[in-house]
C-alpha cells in the first residue's frame, strides 16, 4: 500500500529507545514538512517513531494519577529494545542505570522508514527499515509496501521472534494488517519470546504491585490500563474492585477482527474479582487511531 519513503539515520545515544520506538533523523530536515505528517522534531531535527503494529513490553512508563513509573519484566523489555537496535544495525549499545544510551557502536545506523501520519504525541507512526533502500525511489517519494516488503522491517521481525505483541490500530493497511498477526500467531503457537510466559488470554490473578512488574507477561496496552487504574489508589493497593468501571471511561474504541464487532475494550477483558483476563486474541482487536 502507499507511504511516504523518508530516509536517514537512527541514532540513539542520550535516548531511551524501547522495544517499539526509536529516534530517527531524515536526511531532508523538511521531509515530514513536506509529506503532510505533523511529527514533532527535536532540536537536532529528530523525530520520535512510533513503530507500527507492536507493542513492546514497558521498560518505563509514566503511569497516568500519579501512579509513577512503571515497567514489566525487565528480561523481556530489554530484549525487544536490543532486538530492535540489533535489527537496525547497531553492533553495541551502553546504557545508564536509568536505560538512557551513553554509548553505541556505531553512533549512527542508516535507514528509511515508510510512514503517512504522526499520532496524537507527534510521534511518527512507522515501519522501520535498516540501511539506505534499494531501487529507484526518491527520498520523500509515494512508495508501495506489500506483505513480502514488510517481511524486511524491524516490525515484522520483533513480531517473528516473539520479542512483542502485536497491536494494530485502523489506520494500518489490511493486507500489512494480516502479514502480521500471521508473523505473531506463528510465534505465539511456537511459545517464543514473550509467549513462553503470556498470561494475557489465560487470566492471571493480581496479587501485589511487584508481582505486576516483575513476573506478570500480559499485553502492554491490558498493562498500562492497569497501572493507571492503580494510581488512583493512595493506599498503594491492588483491588480491582473499580478495574471493570475504570475501563469503560477509557473509550478504548475498536473492532473485532473477522467478526467487524465495533465495541470496546472494556467488553473484552474479564474482570473477576482479582483475576483479569483478555478475552480475545490480541492481533483480533484493531483499535480506533485518536
Amino acid at each position: 500500500m502507499t507511504l511516504t519513503l523518508i530516509k536517514g539515520t537512527y541514532r540513539i545515544v542520550g535516548a531511551s529507545p524501547d522495544g517499539d520506538s526509536v529516534r530517527f533523523y531524515p536526511d531532508n530536515p523538511g521531509a515530514f514538512a513536506a509529506a503532510r505528517i505533523r511529527a514533532r522534531l527535536n532540536s537536532k531535527g529528530g523525530a520520535q517513531l512510533r513503530l507500527d503494529g507492536i507493542d513492546a513490553l514497558e521498560t518505563h512508563y509514566q503511569a497516568q494519577n500519579h501512579g509513577g513509573q512503571w515497567r514489566q519484566p525487565a528480561d523481556l523489555g530489554q530484549a525487544a529494545a536490543a532486538g530492535l537496535l540489533s535489527h537496525l544495525g547497531f553492533k553495541k549499545v551502553t546504557r545508564d542505570e536509568d536505560g538512557t544510551v551513553t554509548a553505541s557502536t556505531p553512533d549512527r545506523v542508516p535507514g528509511h522508514i515508510m510512514t503517512r501520519f504522526a499520532d496524537k504525541y507527534g510521534r511518527a507512526v512507522a515501519i522501520a527499515f535498516p540501511g539506505q533502500r534499494s531501487g529507484r525511489a526518491a527520498d520523500g517519494s509515494e512508495v508501495n509496501l506489500d506483505a513480502k516488503g514488510l517481511r524486511a522491517s524491524a516490525n515484522y521481525t520483533l513480531l517473528a521472534d516473539g520479542l512483542v505483541y502485536p497491536t494494530f490500530y485502523s489506520k494500518l493497511y489490511l493486507d500489512l494488517r494480516q502479514a502480521m498477526s500471521e508473523a505473531a500467531v506463528a510465534a505465539r503457537e511456537a511459545g517464543k519470546g514473550v509467549w513462553a510466559d503470556d498470561v494475557t488470554g489465560t487470566g492471571f490473578r493480581l496479587k501485589s504491585r511487584t508481582q505486576l512488574r516483575d513476573e506478570l507477561v500480559i499485553l502492554p496496552k491490558l498493562f498500562r490500563r492497569l497501572v493507571d487504574y492503580l494510581g488512583l489508589d493512595e493506599s498503594g493497593g491492588v483491588s480491582l474492585a473499580g478495574f471493570a468501571d475504570y475501563l469503560d471511561t477509557r473509550d478504548d474504541r475498536l473492532f473485532t477482527v473477522p467478526a467487524g464487532h465495533a465495541t470496546e475494550l472494556a467488553t473484552l477483558v474479564e474482570v473477576k474479582r482479582q483475576n483479569v483476563r483478555l478475552t480475545v486474541e490480541p492481533e483480533q482487536i484493531v483499535f480506533a487511531e485518536a
